[in-house]
């Protein structure tokens, strides 16, 4: 960092031109700098050159600090770093963490001993079920308001919200009114009380009374430092003192993350000892706020701490072509463009609602799914370059069955394949216990897992240990079912859950065995009163929502099955080979919208754009929004939106892309940057003829830096000396010699790099 801005860039990067809005970037002077980009606009990149101009400039790569908030993010960067034309020694110089590795270094400078690390649900649901057990003892006074529920959907559902809690310092409960009930903290809050107190005393269990805490989980060293910076503002002069701080996907940025990074901003004064900031997002990224995510950060939060902020736009995308750049422009209101020079296909595809009793049109619209890929693969594309996104988990029955019967093979990440999924496990276990057929089912993990399922819907207060036994007890020998259905449902589950599995169970034994799978489906679901029992077991309404959607769906591909009771059952078994098949290559991926961000796919499918489905009306609508906005920009090539055919029933996202009007604006801007490239490429080619032809200018000339015109030299170090008089220069930031524009490139021809 130098004392005197220059009004052009000392760093040059590599293999690309900055556009103007990145060279703004890379020169900014301003102390806290904001950068509001677009998708797919090279935050990472620009970002790069701003640690490349420093660097330039000579501040130390040490006196740098680039922040991520995945170590997913953080390897993206240190790629990028190099991409620009860092040398990968001054790469490993640089500090490259994410916020919650930040935190642990500094933590790790004020605590005499290391926190066991539980990083896993797994390995956290011991001290979880810890401080359950010890719930009622330390409030008495809400004991009638408990639901002590020991299953693993309640264990996860409670680290869920605790992370939430976290994430957004609100799991303290502070000095309060003691007139105001906890019931109304809880809600306010958007958990249980159960949660909320679940919370307090899993917290002070994990404290352990001493100044070290005794493990710690996800995040929570971020937590823990924003704590101690908040209620000891002095434990500041831990954080380590940086020049220069720039921070990737600040629309993930959290009240636990942004007090960490705001503390280590307000270390220093305007002196010559300031740090400078430099930090990109999207607030049309934010679809986290569950966890605390907002667009508040890069809104005003930043600039109400640092009033002298200065905000920078960053419009231009490199991800898709201006066809799309133009729809999410008219879909956002925001100005998007695109430097591309090709067209990003937009396909509306039509499918009809079913005249049916389930009336959502799911096979139909899987059906065009199937039909899409067929096309891209007739166009000669891989299916693996092919993503299919979802708004909700329920939404893939119908698509999977689909892949199955067109042998399309399809992988997941996130989320599990819908006959992994509880509440479909609970109905296969409820088939099995009627028909007694568990040994159909080949994999013992998945025999595990229906056990489990029908333990939770059942309410079978059983400890992890117990449940742990019977599960690999039944899989090794499937005709323990029966007991334990007997012995354990039957006697020790909850009242209402027992009685009406067994009612359930009944009336499947009695039918014949040519009877319709969707109609004992039906009446087990009656039976159970399914819905009424996943708004028992899951907190959310969203979440009960989609639980009793899947089961929905389930059924209805029962019924578009044709199969009879145990043809249906056997068909399930082949469904699982099909989904546990480990196919090497061209494989489809299937995932929900939310675990897409921050990727990018050459073909995006997206499907069930429907009223009722995309937006979600139990969602918020600006989330909704930004969900659709991430979805539609992970395409590169070609974006697929599958509707119905009636535009009453459509989502109204499509209409606001405004498709057909932006058309001829975008036809015109792919033919305009063809020209540009082919400009820049003409260019090129007439600045290298220039520099054979012309002689080296005169003592005292400055040669023209532009990056599209040096030539660099691969000197060994014996020859730098020589190079040096034939004219060429020593670029200190990217440890290359090179020829700038106008130095003769004959002599230097010898240490031209061989192609």
């Amino acid at each position: 960092m130098t004392d005197s801005p220059s009004p052009t860039p000392q760093f040059v990067p590599a293999g690309l031109v900055p556009t103007a809005e990145q060279c703004d970037i890379q020169l900014a002077r301003q102390r806290v700098c904001l950068v509001h980009a677009n998708a797919g606009a090279a935050k990472t990149t620009t970002l790069a050159l701003r640690v490349g101009e420093a660097l330039a400039r000579g501040l130390p790569a040490q006196a740098i600090l680039a922040l991520t908030f995945t170590p997913e993010a953080r390897q993206v960067m240190r790629t990028r770093l190099q991409e620009v034309g860092l040398p990968a020694s001054t790469v490993a110089q640089l500090t490259v963490l994410t916020v919650d590795e930040l935190a642990q270094r500094v933590l790790a400078r004020l605590e005499d001993e290391a926190p066991l690390p539980l990083l896993s649900a797994r390995e956290l649901k011991e001290p979880a079920l810890d401080a359950l057990e010890g719930l009622a003892d330390a409030y008495p006074a809400y004991l009638d308001q408990l639901e002590i529920r020991t299953h693993d959907s309640a264990v996860s559902q409670f680290l869920d919200n605790l992370l939430t809690l976290k994430a957004r310092l609100a799991l303290d409960l502070g000095e309060r009114d003691e007139e105001q009930p906890l019931t109304y903290v809880a809600e306010d809050r958007g958990i249980s009380l159960t949660d909320l107190l679940w919370a307090q005393e899993f917290e002070r269990l994990r404290q352990g009374g001493g100044e070290t805490p005794q493990f710690r989980g996800p995040w929570d060293a971020t937590y823990d430092l924003a704590r101690l910076l908040r209620d000891f503002p002095e434990s500041a002069d831990a954080l380590p003192t940086w020049r220069l701080v720039v921070a990737d996907e600040l629309h993930d940025l959290n009240e636990a993350a942004y007090t960490v990074v705001e503390t280590l901003l307000a270390r220093s004064s305007d002196g010559r000892d300031a740090v400078y900031f430099v930090g990109a997002g999207d607030r049309d990224q934010v679809i986290h706020s569950r966890l605390g995510a907002s667009e508040q950060y890069l809104d005003h939060r930043f600039a109400a701490r640092f009033p002298a902020t200065m905000s920078y736009p960053l419009t231009v995308t490199w991800r898709h072509g201006p066809h799309l750049a133009h729809a999410m422009e008219a879909f956002k209101n925001k100005p998007v463009r695109s430097g591309l020079p090709v067209k990003t296909d937009l396909d509306v595809i039509t499918y009809a609602l079913d005249a049916g009793p389930d009336q959502d049109g799911a096979d139909a619209c899987a059906v065009q799914v199937i039909a899409a890929l067929r096309r891209w693969k007739q166009d000669k594309h891989p299916l693996e370059g092919c993503a299919i996104l979802l708004r909700d988990r329920h939404q893939s029955i119908a698509i999977e069955n689909a892949l199955m019967q067109a042998d399309i093979g399809y992988r997941t990440q996130t989320m599990p394949s819908y006959l992994r999924r509880e509440e479909i496990l609970f109905l296969r276990g409820m088939l099995a216990v009627a028909l007694d057929n568990l040994h159909t089912v080949e994999a013992l993990p998945v025999r595990e897992a229906i056990i489990a399922a029908l333990a939770l819907f059942g309410e079978v207060p059983l400890s992890p240990e117990e449940l742990g036994q019977a599960k690999r007890d039944i899989a090794k020998q499937p005709e323990l079912l029966k007991t334990f259905f007997q012995y354990q449902i039957q006697r020790v589950g909850g009242e209402s859950a027992r009685r009406r599995m067994a009612a359930a169970v009944d009336h499947v034994r009695g039918l014949p065995d040519d009877a319709p799978a969707h109609e004992a489906l039906l009446r087990i679901c009656a039976d159970v009163a399914v819905e009424n029992l996943a708004q028992r077991l899951y907190v959310h309404p969203y979440d009960t929502e989609v639980v009793t959607r899947s089961v929905q769906g389930f059924v209805a591909a029962a019924r578009a099955s044709g199969r009879s009771l145990r043809d249906f059952a056997a068909w399930i078994g082949a469904a699982d080979a099909f989904v546990a098949a480990r196919r090497g290559k061209n494989l489809v991926l299937l995932e929900c919208v939310e675990s897409a961000k921050g990727k990018e796919f050459d073909h995006v499918i997206l499907p069930f754009l429907a009223i009722g489905e995309f937006p979600h009306p139990l969602q918020a609508a600006r989330e909704e929004e930004n969900l659709f906005y991430v979805a539609a920009t992970r395409a590169r090539t070609r974006l697929t939106l599958i509707t119905p055919s009636d535009e009453r029933q459509r989502s109204p996202y499509i209409a606001r892309m405004d498709i057909a009007g932006t058309r001829a604006r975008s036809d015109a801007a792919v033919q305009t940057n063809q020209a540009l490239r082919q400009a820049q490429a003409t260019g090129g080619a007439r600045a290298a003829k220039t520099a054979r032809s012309t002689p080296p200018p005169a003592r005292g000339a400055a040669p023209n830096e532009d990056a599209g015109n040096r030539r660099d030299l691969k000197v060994p170090y014996a020859d730098k000396d020589h190079v040096k008089k034939l004219g060429a220069r020593w670029d200190a930031t990217r440890k290359v010699w090179y020829a700038p524009e106008g130095v003769d490139i004959e002599p230097l021809t010898p240490w031209l790099p061989k192609d």
